[in-house]
C-alpha cells in the first residue's frame, strides 16, 4: 500500500520524536514509510468503534440493507455486529499465541496492568513495551487489509463512495425495470 502524508498527518502525534508529527518516516531506500505512531492511533480509533459496537444496547443496532460496490445485489446487515466479529477475528489471527494473552486480558477483559503484570508474570516495562508493538502490528493490518481494510471506519460503515461504472450499472438496471415495466402494461391496455 503507498502512504501519502494525507494519510497520515491527521493521525500522527504532535509529540512524537521520531516524525514530528508528519507521520512519515523516510528510510534509506528512499520511500516514505508510515511512523509507528501513526498505527497506534488507528489501532485506537479502531478499538473505540468496537468498544461502542460491543457495549452497543442490543435494542438499538439497526439492520441496514447495503448495496454491492458492482451494483445490482443488495444484501442486509448488521453493520455493528459485523464489525465487532471482524475485528475480533482479524486480531486473532494477526497476533502470536503470546500476544493474543496480553490483549485479551487487558482490551478484551479489561484488566489494568497491575492485574496483568502479575497474571502473565511480566514486569512493567516488558508489558508496556508489548502493548506498543501489539497496537503497532494491528493498526497496520487494520489498514491495509485487503478487499475491504478495518480502516478508515467511515468506508467500512457506510460502503465505498459510487463511482461512475456503479452509477452507470444502476441507471441501466433502472431502464431495464422500465422497459419490463412497459412490456407488462400493454398487454393490459389492449385488453381494456
Amino acid at each position: 500500500m503507498e502512504w501519502t502524508q494525507s494519510d497520515t498527518l491527521a493521525l500522527a502525534s504532535v509529540n512524537c520524536a521520531h516524525c514530528n508529527g508528519s507521520g512519515l518516516l523516510f528510510r534509506n531506500t528512499g520511500r516514505e514509510c508510515p511512523c509507528k505512531c501513526v498505527f497506534r492511533a488507528i489501532f485506537r480509533a479502531c478499538y473505540a468503534r468496537f468498544v461502542e459496537c460491543a457495549t452497543k444496547e442490543k435494542h438499538l443496532c439497526h439492520v441496514r440493507l447495503d448495496r454491492s460496490p458492482s451494483g445490482g445485489k443488495c444484501t442486509w446487515g448488521r453493520k455493528d455486529e459485523e464489525y465487532a466479529a471482524d475485528f475480533y477475528l482479524v486480531t486473532k489471527r494477526t497476533l502470536t499465541p503470546e500476544e493474543w494473552r496480553i490483549f485479551s486480558w487487558h482490551y478484551l477483559l479489561g484488566a489494568d496492568y497491575i492485574l496483568c503484570c502479575r497474571r502473565l508474570k511480566m514486569d512493567r516495562g516488558l508489558y508496556f513495551h508489548s502493548m506498543y508493538r501489539i497496537q503497532q502490528k494491528l493498526g497496520r493490518v487494520y489498514r491495509e487489509l485487503k478487499p475491504y481494510a478495518l480502516f478508515p471506519l467511515d468506508e467500512y460503515f457506510s460502503g465505498q463512495q459510487e463511482t461512475e461504472s456503479a452509477w452507470q450499472v444502476r441507471k441501466v438496471v433502472e431502464i431495464r425495470r422500465t422497459s419490463l415495466h412497459e412490456v407488462l402494461r400493454v398487454p393490459v391496455r389492449q385488453a381494456a
